[in-house]
């Protein structure tokens, strides 16, 4: 391994935080900016699959873009592979919570991240995404009448409302 190679590593998972974030933040444009156009994707041991780009953001965009939907994704232990100049896969570790107040439930869960990336006129892109879940649990939110939602991107503009 070489100079260049850790800048493509570095390059990969700047990527993939990219892609974290733009799921927690709701950023949809940017999110499909991501991907190759014939992208694919795999979540929950493969019960949501779909293929190309604009499906996969539709898709994810259908299901988390509600003022009442919150969530952290959170990746780390990255293990990159470079398979060639343009090619590279990589497996992730998530840790991930969400907070679904129209359901009043809460869910967490670890998952391992297994990806394939290709690089397109200099620049690495998502070719396939997807997790297997290690765990995943579910809360209502209701058993717990304590537990309050005290800050909200969407809500509050990401204010607490918590005086200091």
């Amino acid at each position: 391994m070489d100079v260049q190679d850790l800048l493509e590593i570095e390059a990969i998972k700047q990527l993939k935080y990219r892609y974290m974030r733009c799921v927690d933040m709701k950023l949809w444009d940017e999110m499909a900016s991501l991907f190759v156009p014939e992208a694919s994707c795999s979540y929950g041991g493969g019960r949501y699959s779909y293929q190309g780009r604009d499906e996969i953001v539709s898709w994810l965009e259908k299901s988390m873009d509600r003022d009442g939907f919150h969530s952290s994704h959170s990746v780390h232990h990255p293990e990159i592979t470079l398979l060639g100049p343009t090619s590279a896969k990589g497996i992730w570790a998530l840790e991930d919570i969400v907070i679904d107040m129209d359901h009043e439930i809460q869910i967490s869960g670890a998952a391992f991240y297994h990806d394939r990336y290709a690089k397109r006129e200099g620049e690495w892109l998502i070719e396939h995404t997807g997790y297997d879940r290690v765990f995943e649990q579910v809360e209502s939110r209701r058993d717990r009448p304590s537990l309050k939602l005290t800050a909200s991107m969407w809500s509050t503009g990401g204010a607490s409302a918590i005086d200091a």
